[in-house]
């Protein structure tokens, strides 16, 4: 998966949402209880696994993501990015401060190793 250089030298926390429902406009947070915060080297490694995420062709489910990380900046006040992960068909959707339009729809092999770890770090921060 491929992420801003931004993202990847500025982002200070991550945060974690079981998504419960689709946000109301193109743009806005995804909607859903925030089930953990990532920072220093558990913010490091998960943008390592998302940077290792291999491509794949498009699957047809809808669009239905389970979770997302918001990334900010050290102030706290800045969301870098947000990406949304739906597992069923393959894509990852983008927005934030530091996402230009090219990378804002990505596809990702999910059965690969990189995938299966960031979803067992998902379910394990939402338990």
């Amino acid at each position: 998966m491929q992420l801003p250089a931004e993202v990847l030298a500025d982002t200070a926390l991550i945060e974690v949402v079981r998504i419960s429902a689709r946000p109301k406009k193109v743009g806005a947070p995804y909607p859903g209880e925030t089930v953990a915060h990532w920072a220093g080297s558990e913010a490091a490694d998960a943008l390592a696994l998302m940077r290792a995420l291999t491509g794949s062709g498009q699957h047809r489910c809808g669009f239905s993501p389970g979770w997302s990380v918001r990334g900010y900046e050290k102030s706290l006040d800045i969301v870098l990015f947000e990406a949304a992960f739906c597992f069923g068909c393959h894509e990852v959707r983008m927005h934030g401060a530091a996402v230009p339009p090219d990378l804002a729809r990505q596809f990702f092999d999910v059965d690969a190793p990189p995938a299966q770890e960031l979803l067992a770090r998902f379910r394990a921060a939402g338990t």
